[in-house]
């Protein structure tokens, strides 16, 4: 019985995975590296086309198989995301924009969460989304769900919120400042652009369009963003007890703090890599298997989605996103513009 269950677990990563490579391989054409589109991106459109079409049609001891993928699967992925960065990164643009990361960081959460409650929305959408726009979209998210174990097809409908408002940014904020309309330095373009888009892929499309001098500085201060995701996780998982303690404070007590441990391990990944002990071909294969593993998770949370799912989400998910991007691209250019 027992190895029954793992078979048909295995059919379901199986599946997931399958889909994950058509994604790479969507991914590596020409017009997807065009646009900056990463296969995670492609993965929840293909899991999404799945689950509104051929869903029904699945097993259901398959189940299981694509849900490993969307917990298991993306612990370890964003585990190994701190194998892009290093704390070099840190020191290369200075404080200014450690500040301003800092900054759009906890007003565009803080600022999130009070829309939500105002709009009345479900209060794990409302996070995701905030967290999503705030640090650094899809993996935020991702991250932001381990943390709280939302329902896939909330996550679902704050990483689509990322993908709008991430990808409207990486054409027009090059358009801005091409005509002079973000009349900033190169310097300061390049901490506005990183300290305000939210995909890592689409920070690097917005950069290259601007010149390489803006992309340096904005890649660097993305990767500082990111790495902001760990305190904001711990801080959620803090409240996250906290607000059970009012229904059952006894049990709280002996429960405690739920410690994100993939969080803490992604700290300690970023650690390790700052020592350089890696080759580049061992650090780059680290990362294209870790894209690999984030689609696997993008693709199963689509695969959890249904068109019915984004109805009952309404409206509200959507308009607090375009209120945080608001948000992000006047703010951004103020806070930039000041420095």
């Amino acid at each position: 019985m027992l190895n029954e269950q793992r078979s048909s677990m295995l059919h379901g990563i199986l599946l997931i995975a399958l889909f994950s490579l058509a994604a790479f391989y969507i991914g590596d054409m020409a017009w997807a590296k065009s646009l900056s589109i990463s296969p995670m991106i492609i993965g929840i459109v293909l899991g999404m086309f799945y689950a509104n079409s051929l869903r029904n049609n699945l097993p259901p001891t398959w189940v299981p198989g694509i849900t490993f993928c969307a917990k298991r699967v993306l612990r370890v992925g964003i585990v190994l995301y701190g194998f892009r960065l290093t704390l070099q990164d840190v020191t290369a643009v200075g404080l200014p924009a450690i500040v301003v990361d800092g900054i759009v960081v906890c007003v565009t959460i803080g600022g999130g969460l009070l829309i939500g409650r105002i709009l009345k929305l479900d209060r794990s959408i409302t996070l995701l989304t905030s967290v999503g726009a705030g640090i650094c979209g899809a993996a935020a998210v991702l991250g932001t769900e381990g943390a709280i174990n939302a329902k896939p097809y909330k996550t679902a409908v704050a990483v689509s919120t990322v993908v709008i408002f991430g990808t409207l940014s990486m054409f027009l904020y090059p358009v801005l400042y091409r005509n002079g309309v973000l009349d900033l330095s190169p310097q300061s373009m390049g901490i506005m652009t990183g300290s305000t888009v939210h995909e890592v892929a689409h920070v690097v499309g917005a950069g290259n369009a601007m010149g390489k001098d803006v992309s340096n500085v904005a890649i660097i201060v993305k990767m500082i963003r990111v790495m902001m995701l760990v305190p904001v996780l711990l801080v959620v998982s803090w409240f996250v007890a906290h607000s059970k303690q009012g229904d059952d404070e006894t049990q709280t007590k002996r429960k405690g703090i739920t410690i994100p441990w993939f969080a803490v391990l992604f700290l300690v990944v970023i650690g390790f890599n700052s020592l350089n002990l890696l080759p580049a071909p061992v650090n780059g294969a680290i990362n294209t298997f870790d894209t690999f593993l984030l689609t696997m998770a993008m693709t199963a949370l689509g695969a959890e989605t249904s068109i019915d799912k984004f109805k009952k989400a309404g409206p509200k998910p959507f308009l607090l996103a375009a209120l945080l991007y608001c948000w992000l691209l006047g703010g951004g250019y103020l806070i930039a513009k000041a420095l």
